[in-house]
């Protein structure tokens, strides 16, 4: 999200992808942005720093990770270097919800529009530019873009209700997919557009589901006692990445101890692939290398 805080930017409750930001009690944090391959189980770092770095994706070129810093947006090669800002014209006070579209030509923000501090998602051409507004009601926060490019998957609260919605890429008439009580949020669709996968409280703990992207057949995914966040399938359609809290921890909030799981998706046991200091901005949005071998994510140390 926007900043690191003890009270999320996002934070009422397990609503912490929503809410405005306190500016008190800041924590200061060294980020390390690192990859994770699959075939070696190691870890490469690729960009560290004494500022608040989140939610990196990873570019359908495969040659560029894209992550947010104090509200702007940032591009740094896969293989490290000296990130530079993105201009993002008067999107200047985006959160960790932003992606890249299918054919690498458009990116989409979630950004806090000035008068009511509310996030809307815009999109404009991957290299920048203007803003486009696509979501007119807020707060509204990306997550998820169709593979045939056509459509827009987010989270948004109306009525008090954090919801899944759709919207046509270019505008248009949301449409609302989840209705069950508490926060359903980080719609990730699968390479094929068969199912969106989300996280959802309905059961009483966070857990993973998935759906049909009409918003049809709704199935739990995971069942053990974590706390599962933010799942992203793998480009070649055979996992699912996701970060799980203890037990006990509500909400995704900043500066504790995870894990990221990495699950089948054609079902089967969840396995533990890093365990790290981190939550809220390590892997918000998606990550994935478009080979599916490797994908990003960001690990926090609290500086004095």
């Amino acid at each position: 999200m926007y900043s690191r805080i003890v009270f999320s930017f996002f934070s009422i409750g397990f609503f912490l992808s929503c809410q405005p930001d306190n500016p008190e009690e800041v924590v200061r944090v060294q980020s390390t942005l690192e990859i994770f391959s699959l075939d070696s189980g190691t870890r490469q770092i690729i960009y560290q720093a004494d500022e608040n770095v989140e939610a990196p994706n990873w570019s359908r070129s495969d040659s560029f990770l894209l992550f947010n810093m104090k509200g702007e947006i940032y591009r740094i090669p896969t293989t490290g270097g000296t990130p530079v800002k993105v201009n993002t014209g008067f999107a200047t006070h985006c959160n960790n919800d932003h992606g890249i579209s299918p054919d690498n030509k458009q990116l989409v923000v979630s950004h806090h529009e000035k008068e009511s501090g509310k996030s809307m998602i815009y999109t404009m051409p991957i290299g920048g530019g203007e803003p486009k507004l696509i979501t007119p009601n807020a707060p509204s926060y990306w997550h998820g873009w169709s593979p045939d490019g056509n459509t827009l998957a987010y989270c948004a609260e109306r009525n008090g209700e954090f919801d899944i919605y759709t919207i046509p890429a270019n505008g248009g008439t949301e449409q609302r997919l989840t209705d069950a009580a508490g926060l359903d949020d980080g719609p990730d669709y699968t390479a094929d557009g068969t199912y969106i996968y989300f996280n959802s409280v309905r059961t009483g703990k966070m857990k993973i589901w998935r759906m049909k992207p009409d918003g049809s057949e709704q199935e739990q995914v995971t069942f053990d006692d974590y706390n599962d966040w933010f799942a992203h399938p793998s480009p070649d359609g055979k996992y699912i990445v996701f970060v799980s809290y203890e037990p006990e921890v509500e909400g995704h909030p900043a500066n504790k101890n995870v894990t990221l799981r990495l699950m089948p998706m054609q079902g089967g046991e969840p396995r533990v692939i890093a365990k790290l200091f981190g939550g809220q901005g390590t892997i918000n949005v998606p990550s994935w290398s478009p080979d599916s071998k490797r994908f990003a994510f960001v690990s926090y140390k609290i500086l004095p």
